[in-house]
């Protein structure tokens, strides 16, 4: 147990911190969202109800789809940008897919590579690109949530102020799900430039994310 948790400590730390603001999310969102219903002359709701509701489900849905996003573009983009002083980055010159011989595809695999490289072909292909996929269809599927729950939160508020509910179509259109999406999209966009940009500069000893302290400003793509 104790070489599984130092083995995956990375990943249980932010799962375990997932969970701790998920659970601090629900009960202060069930808060204010019974202060909104009392307001309103509306009945409270218990905990459960609110974890089920649209409300709840929207808030949490418009954030993981804007981090996929930004884990989408940035895995695609650094295929073919590079950003000269940066650890996240490539080397000037080393853009695009790369060959056989640097990526151990095709008849440069090796025993240790995963079976689908092995394999080649198509399991190969799909494989080599599964990493992008996997985070653009949670992204897809987030968004595609979030719209669906925020559509019914929005229709109830409506209702409640006694106005027409709008079509699934109408609701997509609207500046009321594009401002709430773009919040999520533009803070997401600042904070992977401001980590491509401060990493050419700055350091934190020890990090993968940073470069090693000595290294000039203009190193690029290398980790300490």
């Amino acid at each position: 147990m104790k070489r599984f948790l130092k083995h995956n400590g990375l990943t249980l730390f932010f799962l375990a911190a997932l969970v701790l603001a998920l659970i601090g999310q629900a009960l202060t969102g069930l808060e204010v969202y019974n202060d909104r219903q009392v307001v309103q002359g509306g009945p409270r709701v218990g905990l459960l109800d609110y974890l089920t509701s649209s409300e709840f489900a929207v808030d949490v849905t418009e954030n993981w789809q804007s981090e996929y996003l930004q884990f989408f573009l940035y895995i695609f983009v650094t295929v073919w940008l590079v950003q000269r002083g940066s650890p996240e980055s490539k080397k000037p010159g080393e853009e695009g897919t790369e060959s056989d011989r640097e990526q151990h595809t095709g008849r440069h695999a090796r025993a240790s590579s995963p079976e689908a490289v092995r394999s080649g072909g198509l399991r190969e292909l799909v494989f080599s690109r599964s990493l992008g996929l996997v985070m653009a269809t949670i992204f897809v599927l987030s968004w595609l949530i979030q719209s669906l729950t925020g559509w019914v939160a929005h229709n109830a508020e409506r209702l409640g102020d006694h106005q027409d509910t709008l079509s699934w179509f109408g609701y997509l259109a609207s500046a009321e799900f594009w401002n709430r999406t773009l919040q999520n999209w533009q803070s997401e966009f600042l904070a992977v430039a401001s980590m491509a940009a401060f990493s050419i500069y700055l350091r934190q000893r020890g990090s993968p994310e940073s470069k090693p302290v000595g290294s000039s400003h203009d190193a690029t793509g290398v980790e300490g």
